[in-house]
């Protein structure tokens, strides 16, 4: 199960500000519990998420793992753990690692080589999101989230992704009770 991380496992700040210390990191309600049916159900939980501004000099790489780090604390409070967490560092057009573009994916093949795009999920909230999935052959979900906070291409990310749910908790229910 691949899942972006902001405004899918928390609060997406408005676009063109991100979340850059644990201080403005916010767990969306359902989150912890979402995650942790996951982790019951014998899912690998993997996070893939673009963090251009590392590239523009607005925060580090080492502010992006201290972030991951706080999620996982307060994701462990519900019981639930991710299994790795990945992150483009890069700018638009500089990598093959930044979603749509499937290095990420390919990193976490090298570190769980039992992973297959067509046994995979992919959950998020923009159009990359999707069409990182698409482009591998996985399932994707699209979760809407709140209006204020939506990124642009969101209503095209709706309309190509095969499902659709409000929130992560909503999503990760359909889908473990679907086998």
């Amino acid at each position: 199960m691949f899942l972006d991380r902001d405004g899918v496992l928390n609060e997406k700040l408005p676009e063109g500000q991100y979340v850059r210390t644990p201080a403005e990191l916010r767990t969306l309600s359902g989150a912890g519990a979402a995650v942790a049916r996951l982790n019951r159900a014998g899912l690998r939980v993997l996070v893939v998420s673009n963090q251009r501004d590392i590239a523009l000099g607005l925060y580090s790489a080492a502010d992006v793992e201290r972030v991951h780090a706080y999620l996982g604390q307060q994701l462990s409070a519900d019981g639930a753990h991710i299994d790795a967490f990945y992150f483009c560092p890069h700018d638009r057009l500089e990598c093959g690692c930044r979603k749509p573009l499937p290095g990420m994916f390919e990193q976490a093949r090298t570190d769980f080589p039992d992973i297959t795009a067509a046994s995979s999920v992919m959950i998020g909230d923009s159009l990359s999101d999707i069409e990182f999935g698409k482009r591998l052959g996985m399932a994707t979900v699209f979760i809407a989230g709140g209006r204020e906070s939506r990124n642009a291409g969101a209503e095209d990310a709706a309309a190509l992704a095969d499902l659709r749910f409000p929130s992560l908790a909503e999503a990760v229910q359909a889908l473990v009770d679907a086998g």
